[in-house]
């Protein structure tokens, strides 16, 4: 009999291990997870209950919150600054989703009362939306809190009274399993099974998780490989399930000459300290940059160059991802016509240091050996490419693929509608689920109208993993349609108990 592979807590630091925390689960161990998972459904139902949950995950969060960041900071080098402000979001979320749990509307109750003057006529029909059942949550590595364990898509999850299995990211595993006891701790302490949370770990049981019966929806956050081979898993299972994947961004900005003409220079260092945040870590890093030829252009790439200077030389999450970007940023910097102004790569043995690449767009316009250029990099590098003219930032954006975000730099006189700023506008809406004027894209608000996914490869589906919309991934639409008023759920009744919000047309009975 085979012994379960160990998992262990590595710091990147150093490259050494620090502990082992579990072991890989197998198979059978997946299946009880789900199962126990599943058995928790009627647990969730209570709208009240599931309010008061996530509000008890974000305290008991909030007060281990010194040992939270020790251990994510232990494995992940990201330090405590930024940390502690991820746990302060990651339980604001928490808390966000339970308002939405609370008010209500994200259940989309419609109401229509029969009609028989209707042509056709309308039997009486009322529709709510349902939770699918179990989730697979897969964690990300750059986010070991906020896009992890007790992140977006598990609070989402069971905000749509959906329970989760949570596959851990091998790089923070002993900040996974704290953060799951906690949010155990809490199902336990408001009175709900505690399995309506669990963890497994181990490359096999992730696998194992979204071919899973049971599974009802997979949520995902990682790389493009990745990410497609689970999604490819879940749609080739005899019953394929809903892969929200979030996989890759290149995230492009487009300056333009009038913009660099104003304030080039404060173009350059806030794109300097956008692209080297985190070490370049982020899914929304701007990796691709048309900047205009020229002196204008000049002055920014000037600009960028003091701005990445002036960082220090950063941890990655592991030695793997280290290793993959130097190797990248080699292999980008070794193609015909590509400069490196400030070379990126490695910063020691341990480290990288930030810098970027400049190409002229004409190289870009036509497929070609420099399409490797507008491939995401994961790491502390971005490419600019200065075109000649507004042809040119049009031929190379219909080449580029799918991303989170896109970002526009204008002039004031642009802003006010002069000039080609609405056009551009139009193409980047073309590329991305989130668009930016005059601003950085790193950084992702948890707001209601938040839109965070966009088109292949940046997302499989067309949904959100931030903002409170999220909630519609886990829910399925049903309609009860000439139904008893004793057989129907209490939030389609007529006297609507829940007082939940409802849109309702038609003659009453």
């Amino acid at each position: 009999m085979s012994t379960a592979a160990p998992v262990w807590s590595v710091d990147p630091r150093t490259g050494k291990p620090r502990e082992e925390v579990a072991a890989e689960a197998t198979a059978e161990e997946v299946d009880h997870a789900v199962r126990a998972a599943a058995a928790t459904r009627a647990a969730l139902a209570d709208l009240s209950v599931r309010a008061v949950f996530l509000r008890t995950a974000a305290d008991l969060l909030d007060a281990s919150a010194e040992h939270v960041v020790e251990a994510a900071d232990a494995e992940t080098a990201l330090g405590p600054t930024r940390l502690t402000g991820e746990l302060a979001r990651t339980t604001a979320q928490l808390r966000a989703f339970a308002e939405v749990v609370e008010e209500g509307s994200f259940l989309d109750i419609r109401i229509d009362h029969a009609d028989p003057s209707r042509t056709p006529p309308w039997p009486d029909l009322r529709r709510i939306k349902l939770p699918l059942g179990v989730v697979a949550v897969y964690s990300a590595s750059n986010f070991p809190l906020a896009f992890s364990v007790p992140g977006g898509d598990t609070a989402s999850a069971l905000a749509a009274g959906c329970p989760v299995v949570v596959k851990a990211h091998p790089d923070h595993p002993a900040t996974s399993e704290l953060c799951v006891s906690l949010l155990r701790r809490a199902a336990a302490r408001v009175g709900l099974p505690q399995d309506v949370v669990s963890l497994v770990h181990g490359f096999t049981a992730g696998v194992e998780l979204v071919r899973h019966p049971l599974v009802a929806a997979a949520g995902f956050t990682g790389s493009v490989r990745g990410g497609r081979a689970l999604f490819d898993a879940a749609a080739a299972r005899p019953v394929p399930i809903p892969f929200h994947g979030e996989l890759g961004s290149l995230n492009p900005v487009v300056v333009t000459a009038a913009a660099a003409e104003e304030r080039g220079e404060a173009i350059g260092t806030g794109l300097g300290a956008s692209m080297t945040l985190g070490a370049g870590q982020f899914c929304t890093k701007p990796g691709f940059v048309l900047a205009p030829r020229g002196a204008a252009g000049d002055a920014l790439i000037k600009a960028l160059t003091a701005a990445v200077s002036d960082t220090d030389a950063g941890v990655m999450l592991d030695h793997r991802m280290r290793d993959a970007f130097v190797a990248g940023v080699a292999e980008r910097a070794a193609l015909p016509g590509v400069e490196a102004p400030l070379t990126p790569g490695a910063g020691g043995e341990h480290t990288v240091s930030g810098g970027f690449l400049t190409v002229e767009a004409a190289r870009l316009t036509e497929e070609g050996e420099h399409d490797l250029l507008l491939e995401e990099c994961f790491g502390p590098v971005t490419v600019v490419a200065r075109y000649a003219d507004e042809s040119e930032i049009s031929a190379v954006l219909s080449r580029l693929p799918g991303n989170l975000t896109a970002t526009l730099q204008l002039s004031s006189a642009e802003a006010a509608g002069e000039g080609a700023g609405a056009q551009l506008l139009v193409e980047l809406t073309e590329l991305a689920g989130r668009v930016l004027v005059d601003g950085w894209p790193t950084g992702v608000a948890v707001a209601p109208a938040q839109h965070h996914g966009g088109p292949y490869p940046a997302a499989t589906s067309t949904s959100t993993s931030v903002g409170a919309t999220a909630v519609e991934r886990w829910l399925r639409p049903v309609a009860y349609q000439s139904t008893p008023q004793a057989l129907l759920p209490a939030a389609l009744r007529d006297d609507n108990p829940l007082s939940l919000p409802r849109r309702v047309t038609g003659p009453a009975a």
